[in-house]
């Protein structure tokens, strides 16, 4: 402790009482003549000797700094750390000067074959099980049918019916997708039916464009559509679907649909539902006028007996708007509706 920092300076040191006293003679008795004679305590019994002190742990240990503040970076005076492991050469928000840099990959990491299982079994087995590693963690082939809708509405004096199916095969990135939906009244002719048959290609995690044909069969005549759309899950859980459609008679239309799943038990759903159609143009032969031609607002209320089967009771409300609604004027048909539904939704 021979260089250790002395201690700051206190208060002024008294004079030591026993600074002159001879204490060679400590212990014996005193002649009575001279009692304490200069005080030679020479021959005093020393005390009994005490337990061996454990040797100190930091005889070995240079603090001729110690009190001092090690400047950034600096490890203490005396201590070996050169063996000491030190974390990863990568950037973080406390980044510590001094790290040992990374080495690079040596070069006999890249030496041998690309699989080393292939030096101790059959190459051409151990291809054929990574292949089937791949195909069943990321290349399954899937199918899903949906029944969206299937219901009977009642309002004005009349009863009707109508379907939303649809449904597709294959895999993650890559599909083949099927749509189908239409109606008509009870005891009554077929309103329109429609049937899609779509290519899907995911683009992002949640949505698919799609593109492909629609056949659309009504009274008034059948159209042939080219179709280009998205489909897929929004922010807040919302199931969107939209498309363009280009006639076989050069007519463009679109139709856009957004629904909402709200849990309200486990078991009991509400789902309310938008859909809205535009035209490009008026089409007096299927009463459809240009710009927006109809708002549909739905609410329903099912109950999951399982998750695969559901009943459902609900409203809709539909509203035409511009020459479309001019166009059922005309033909002595209301251009707003009201109706109630019940149906069934499954899925398998």
């Amino acid at each position: 402790m021979s260089t250790m920092m002395p201690a700051p300076a206190g208060p002024a040191a008294q004079v030591d009482p026993h600074a002159g006293h001879d204490m060679s003679t400590m212990g014996q008795a005193a002649p009575s003549s001279a009692p304490m004679a200069g005080h030679d305590m020479s021959a005093m019994t020393p005390a009994p000797a005490a337990p061996a002190t454990p040797a100190n742990p930091h005889a070995s240990h240079d603090m001729s700094a110690m009190g001092q503040t090690p400047s950034s970076g600096a490890m203490p005076s005396g201590h070996d750390m050169s063996t000491m492991a030190m974390p990863p050469d990568v950037p973080t928000s406390a980044d510590t000067p001094g790290r040992m840099p990374e080495m690079p990959t040596p070069a006999g990491a890249t030496i041998g074959p690309t699989h080393a299982a292939d030096t101790l079994f059959d190459p051409a087995e151990m291809a054929a099980a990574r292949e089937q590693l791949r195909v069943e963690n990321g290349d399954v082939r899937s199918s899903l049918v949906l029944i969206d809708r299937l219901e009977t509405s009642f309002g004005d004096g009349s009863e009707a019916y109508s379907w939303d199916a649809q449904g597709w095969v294959g895999g993650d990135i890559n599909r083949f997708w099927w749509k189908s939906e239409g109606g008509g009244d009870f005891g009554g002719r077929l309103e329109d039916v429609e049937v899609q048959a779509l290519y899907s290609h995911a683009f992002a995690p949640f949505f698919d464009f799609q593109t492909g044909v629609r056949q659309t069969y009504r009274p008034e005549g059948d159209r042939t559509d080219l179709v280009v759309g998205v489909q897929g899950l929004a922010p807040y859980w919302f199931e969107v679907d939209g498309a363009l459609f280009l006639s076989n008679k050069g007519e463009l239309t679109a139709r856009a649909q957004a629904e909402y799943d709200q849990r309200i038990t486990q078991r009991w759903i509400l789902q309310p539902r938008v859909e809205v159609s535009l035209s490009a143009e008026d089409i007096p032969e299927l009463s459809v006028g240009s710009g927006l031609s109809s708002v549909q607002l739905g609410a329903r209320l099912r109950y999951e007996f399982k998750k695969e089967f559901a009943p459902y009771v609900g409203v809709e409300w539909t509203r035409r708007f511009g020459n479309t609604r001019d166009f059922l004027q005309t033909q002595g048909r209301s251009a707003e509706d009201t109706r109630f539904v019940v149906g069934i939704r499954a899925w398998f």
